[in-house]
């Protein structure tokens, strides 16, 4: 648990990070009984061990602006918006420079709920569908984890950043005019805590969590799962409009969840044995 908070104070190398911290989940397991608490305990520290190894790529920043990619998803993006990419064509038609309107103002909270829904959905079917917890844990763990590999391997600018640079046409980064415009002078402390990798964008990690949140609300419930699929559709319109995202992140990031999904049975068979293993172990197993 400490590992990411003293890595920085301690300049640990990331391989040592990974190896301590991925162990504190398995190593709750073998401390408490089993209960939904624990159950908690261990998603919360799986999650911990993903916040530190997103923010990782930025511990160094220069050394990842210059691995940083820009133009490929402007060259995807401009192909499916026919000659100009779909942010563009949206904030032009939506958007007014310099004034944050209404529906701006409603889409960036439908981004910064992003920080609720997919955990908020994982608590939701903890406290009402207890035994279909650990699959939908599961499943929406694994979407985070394998999408930092792309954070390591592919780091990616967003659109507001290549506008920003001139690599394309001018993209405001509405979603931080609206908190600007909201939250006043709250917002650069709000923005700077949330904020741990600005190259985090392949796959969008936003689309393909709350694509997984969706389905895993929708196997124990039609009416949880069309608030969760609502909020995917409007999630995806937000983050390409508020210039966050491109078309092709949100695309790569549908790909990954099904993925995720399509594979969960056969990834449960590789693991059952290691699972067994730990649970032959826990308090009162016997």
């Amino acid at each position: 648990m400490a590992a990411p908070l003293v890595r920085r104070r301690l300049r640990l190398k990331p391989a040592l990070v990974s190896a301590l911290s991925w162990q504190a989940p398995i190593a709750l397991a073998l401390a408490r009984p089993r209960s939904g608490l624990r159950d908690a305990g261990i998603y919360a520290l799986q999650m911990w061990a993903y916040i530190a190894h997103y923010e990782m790529p930025n511990d160094d920043p220069d050394r990842l602006l210059a691995r940083v990619r820009v133009d490929y998803p402007i060259r995807g993006d401009t192909i499916l918006g026919l000659g100009e990419t779909p942010t563009v064509r949206l904030q032009r038609a939506l958007g007014r420079p310099g004034e944050v309107r209404r529906h701006d103002l409603v889409l960036a909270w439908v981004h910064w709920s992003w920080f609720i829904v997919p955990h908020g959905s994982s608590a939701y079917i903890l406290l009402r569908h207890r035994w279909h917890f650990p699959r939908a844990a599961c499943m929406m763990a694994g979407v985070f984890d394998v999408g930092l590999l792309g954070y390591w391997l592919l780091p990616t600018a967003p659109p507001w950043w290549a506008g920003k640079i001139g690599r394309m046409p001018p993209v405001r980064r509405i979603m931080v005019e609206a908190g600007e415009h909201f939250w006043g002078r709250l917002w650069r402390p709000l923005y700077d805590f949330l904020g741990g990798n600005p190259f985090a964008a392949m796959p969008s990690l936003h689309f393909a969590t709350s694509v997984m949140a969706a389905h895993v609300l929708t196997d124990v419930g039609h009416v949880e799962g069309a608030l969760g699929w609502t909020y995917a559709v409007s999630l995806g319109f937000a983050l390409v409009y508020l210039g966050e995202h491109y078309v092709v992140d949100l695309i790569a990031g549908l790909a990954l969840a099904e993925g995720v999904r399509a594979l969960g049975p056969s990834a449960a068979r590789v693991l059952a044995p290691a699972a067994r293993a730990i649970q032959r172990l826990e308090p009162g197993a016997a």
